[in-house]
C-alpha cells in the first residue's frame, strides 16, 4: 500500500511544535540551526510564530504523514504588522528574551537584538513591496515541487486581499535558495548597506 502523496493546506494551532522544528532545522543558510542557538525558540518566536498567530489566513504548511514539513507565511502589510508585532507578540517574549544590554557577541545575542527591532523591516526601498514572507521546507521535501506549490498558493492569498507586490530578505550565500526564488520569479532589489542579506521583490497579478 503506498503512503499518501504530501498536501498543501492551511495551518493549523496544532502545527505549531512541527513550525518551531522546521523553523529552527533550517535556520542556518538553510540547513540546521540547533547548534547555533541552545534555544529552539528562538528563531520560530521571530519569523515564524508571530506570523502564524497575527496572520493565520496568510499560513500554509505542506502535509506529510500527518505532520508539518514545510511552511510559508508572512504579512500582507508590513508596516502594520511591525506595529502588531510591537503591540502584541513582543511582550510575551520579553521575559524570556530581555532585550540586549550591550553589542551582541554571539548568534543567540544577534537574533534576541533583532527580535527586539522589528522596526528593521521597514525599508523605504521595501516601500513599493508592501508584503513579505517566509518559506521553508525540510531537506527531505526540497526541490519535490512543493515550494513552488507553496508559494503560488500564498501569492493568490495576497491577490485575494489585492496586495500588488511582496518583497523577502535572504542571506546572500544561501545560493540553493536564491536560485528557487529566481525559478519562482523574484528579482532583486537594491538595497543600500544591506549587509548579509538581499532583498528579492516580486510583482502580483
Amino acid at each position: 500500500m503506498t503512503s499518501p502523496s504530501p498536501v498543501l493546506r492551511p495551518y493549523r494551532p496544532e502545527d505549531r511544535e512541527a513550525l518551531f522544528d522546521i523553523c529552527v532545522r533550517t535556520g542556518h543558510e538553510g540547513g540546521d540551526a540547533r547548534h547555533l542557538y541552545p534555544d529552539p525558540g528562538l528563531l520560530p518566536n521571530i519569523f515564524a510564530a508571530p506570523y502564524a498567530v497575527l496572520e493565520p489566513e496568510l499560513a500554509f504548511v505542506v502535509e506529510d504523514g500527518g505532520r508539518a514539513v514545510g511552511y510559508i507565511l508572512g504579512t500582507a502589510d508590513t508596516a502594520s504588522f511591525v506595529d502588531r508585532y510591537r503591540a502584541e507578540w513582543l511582550p510575551g517574549l520579553a521575559e524570556r528574551y530581555p532585550a540586549p544590554v550591550r553589542e551582541p557577541a554571539t548568534p543567540t545575542e544577534q537574533m534576541t537584538a533583532l527580535m527586539h527591532d522589528p522596526e528593521r523591516m521597514i525599508l523605504p526601498e521595501l516601500a513599493d513591496y508592501p508584503a513579505h514572507l517566509h518559506i521553508d521546507l525540510l531537506p527531505t521535501h526540497q526541490r519535490s515541487g512543493h515550494g513552488r506549490r507553496l508559494m503560488e498558493t500564498f501569492l493568490a492569498a495576497l491577490a485575494d486581499q489585492n496586495v500588488k507586490a511582496v518583497h523577502l530578505g535572504m542571506l546572500t550565500t544561501n545560493t540553493r535558495a536564491r536560485a528557487f526564488y529566481d525559478r519562482v520569479g523574484f528579482h532583486e532589489i537594491a538595497v543600500p548597506d544591506a549587509g548579509p542579506v538581499t532583498y528579492l521583490g516580486h510583482s502580483i497579478q
